[in-house]
């Protein structure tokens, strides 16, 4: 079982500046963020599923090995565990609806963006490109475990911004364009000793958010981006 946490730190984040903070009372968080799919950073699409062969009624993960990127997905039946630093959890798993998107189209999507903390507050800007055009989407603030856990305990889900999951939700154009850009009164929980945090990029393909809670995963709701955060200060 490979280490996703591991994965994560080392894959996804740009050195954070830890300047000295206006008031001279300490560092400063501010660091630039990328998002990237689980297929870059060497693992398979958790949420997101292809046939293989001949299977009636079977699908599975996409992976980094999977090359055709006109393979249309599907979701899953019913709702999938993470389990994303085993590769042997790849299915098969029983068919669920069809997504009009192929594999392609779904590595596409990008986002980068910039985060900083200001008298306590959290101020997060992100620009998306290649989401599904007028796809419905939320953004959470995931907490993961440091080092293997087998099997994976999975991870623990915030909604970004209010506790109500009404600051997560954003929307991308009919070009798969979108803009995050909010501040919230309580900063971002960094990286720790214990726990790697992150934020991941949710799809809803059934068009509906549910506050508090992120959706059923595989059958409705489909991390499609994920980025780790860094370790905070003075670790």
């Amino acid at each position: 079982m490979r280490t996703l946490t591991l994965l994560l730190m080392t894959s996804t984040l740009a050195a954070p500046a830890w300047a000295v903070d206006a008031d001279g009372q300490g560092p400063a968080v501010a660091f630039d963020i990328t998002f990237l799919s689980h297929v870059e950073a060497g693992v398979a699409e958790q949420d997101v599923y292809v046939t293989r062969g001949s299977s009636q009624g079977k699908v599975y993960r996409p992976g980094p090995d999977d090359s055709n990127l006109n393979a249309p997905l599907f979701a899953a039946a019913k709702p999938q565990p993470h389990d994303p630093g085993n590769p042997a959890a790849v299915g098969p798993f029983k068919k669920g609806a069809k997504l009009d998107l192929t594999l392609g189209d779904w590595l596409s999507a990008s986002g980068i963006g910039h985060y900083h903390v200001e008298d306590g507050a959290g101020h997060l800007t992100v620009e998306f490109e290649g989401l599904v055009p007028n796809g419905v989407y939320t953004l959470w603030h995931f907490f993961m475990v440091n080092g293997e856990t087998d099997p994976f305990i999975g991870t623990f889900d915030l909604p970004v911004g209010a506790f109500d999951g009404s600051q997560s939700v954003f929307v991308a154009d009919a070009e798969g364009s979108a803009t995050f850009d909010q501040s919230f009164d309580t900063a971002l929980q960094l990286s720790g000793e214990q726990l790697t945090a992150g934020l991941a990029v949710n799809w809803h393909s059934d068009g509906m958010t549910y506050g508090v809670m992120p959706g059923d995963f595989g059958e409705s709701a489909h991390i499609q981006l994920f980025t780790a955060l860094p370790q905070r200060p003075g670790l």
